[in-house]
């Protein structure tokens, strides 16, 4: 769905990566890290700057852009008040890659559960999801393309169970929140 500028993508059920990316056909570190997944969701903006200036100012963007988002992230325990990658850090998640263009975080857990936890990717266990998000900006006329796309995939049937009842209810919200930080940085580029 396009509007405003903004190019939206959710899946549902299980997915195996394509190698027609969303950028043709580059390979990105999400696509290493976590390459099979049950849901995605991707959000796209494009912006007058460049690759490297927009990723700078996705991760340096407040992660609840008004009040909306921040009561969203109080209700869940989050803090209202870092920075878009001070949230990640804040919440455990690894940095499996970073460059300048793109920045790819993952985790694993049961985050239907409000203290479920979330611990390192690699700890993923029976029960728990693996979930993995980035940012990446790509060149494109007159600036870029910024993106975030958000994986998850289900260790076993009974996470994958639990996560699409959790996903049901938290899906519209996390895309608001994605799409939120998009036009945060839209507002914070020149």
């Amino acid at each position: 769905m396009v509007a405003a500028g903004h190019l939206c993508h959710v899946g549902l059920g299980e997915q195996h990566l394509q190698r027609s990316s969303r950028y043709g056909r580059a390979m990105r570190a999400l696509d290493d890290a976590l390459p099979r997944f049950d849901v995605n969701e991707v959000h796209t903006i494009r912006l007058a700057c460049s690759p490297e200036r927009a990723v700078e100012l996705a991760l340096s963007a407040p992660a609840a852009p008004g009040r909306l988002v921040a009561a969203l992230f109080r209700a869940r325990g989050l803090p209202p008040t870092v920075t878009i990658e001070g949230l990640f850090d804040s919440m455990g998640f690894d940095t499996l890659t970073r460059t300048p263009t793109e920045v790819v975080v993952a985790a694993s857990g049961t985050p239907w559960r409000l203290t479920g936890g979330i611990h390192p990717f690699a700890a993923a266990r029976p029960g728990t999801v693996r979930i993995a998000a980035d940012i990446r900006a790509v060149p494109a006329a007159g600036g870029c393309l910024l993106s975030t796309e958000t994986r998850v995939h289900a260790v076993d049937d009974r996470a994958r169970r639990a996560f699409r009842c959790y996903w049901l209810v938290v899906g519209p919200f996390s895309g608001l929140i994605r799409r939120r930080w998009l036009r945060a940085v839209e507002g914070r580029c020149p």
